[in-house]
């Protein structure tokens, strides 16, 4: 499926992409000064205010922000698709309604539209790291395949979200409240460490945490994957995938109806 429509995606994010900037005075360059404006923000706000502190050895504000701003990219990424799941559909009754369009790649197209949103937010960090400790590790370059399974578990999500939110009206505010609690049950603005010993094998279930320890070691910390659990979290992210797109393709038939 993505292969096949690789290009119809792409035309489409790119379609989405534009009209967000659109009416806006500067236009694209929002979406790289956005994360640096978020990255000043969480720094002052996190080391000057409540004087957080990280339980590894982080040498100065800079390097904290940046262990901090790595989970906020992951996050965001799942927070972004999720919450317009809901109203995929909804806000695409013509394609819905087009027998002939392959609706089904509609998750793909918001996929695509949040690679490209933390590709500028990945754009100001890298920056930032040149600045203050100097080249990135190599080992930075697992980047992409640490997160591809997290994407491919959204994506499943997505799906199965689009499919309800035709039917349930309601879910989209379900579904808000759930990443808004995404944020603070994530590794985002803590480490695992901090946690209660009985819960920090718990926090594991959720889907943002093994991406987020991952990226943040690649990234940052020169640390190789941890590949036995980056196999495991690919097959779950796998099972769930093809569970979204079932529930998909067996409701789909009610969707022009009910619309």
């Amino acid at each position: 499926m993505l292969i096949r429509h690789f290009r119809l995606i792409v035309r489409l994010a790119r379609r989405q992409i534009e009209e967000q900037h659109r009416s806006s005075l500067l236009g694209m360059l929002w979406s790289l000064l956005t994360p640096i404006i978020m990255l000043a923000i969480y720094t002052f706000v996190f080391t000057v205010v409540f004087h957080a502190r990280w339980e590894v050895d982080i040498p100065d504000r800079p390097a904290f922000a940046m262990v901090l701003y790595v989970g906020i990219i992951v996050v965001s990424m799942v927070t972004e698709c999720l919450t317009r799941a809901p109203t995929l559909l909804l806000n695409n009754q013509t394609y819905v309604k087009n027998v002939v369009f392959p609706i089904e790649i509609l998750p793909w197209v918001q996929i695509c539209v949040a690679i490209a949103n933390a590709g500028f937010a990945l754009v100001a960090l890298t920056a930032a790291h040149l600045l203050t400790r100097g080249a990135l590790p190599l080992t930075a370059l697992w980047l992409p395949v640490l997160l591809a399974p997290m994407l491919l578990m959204v994506v499943g999500g997505g799906w199965l979200l689009a499919s309800m939110g035709v039917f349930l009206r309601d879910i989209g505010q379900v579904v808000t409240f759930f990443t808004t609690m995404l944020l603070f049950v994530s590794p985002v603005f803590y480490p695992i460490t901090a946690l209660p010993p009985r819960l920090q094998g718990l926090i594991y279930l959720n889907p943002a945490t093994f991406p987020i320890e991952q990226a943040r070691a690649a990234f940052l910390f020169g640390q190789r994957p941890d590949f036995v659990g980056l196999a495991i979290y690919t097959v779950v992210a796998w099972l769930v995938a093809w569970g979204g797109l079932l529930w998909f393709q067996n409701t789909r038939r009610g969707f022009a109806d009910v619309m």
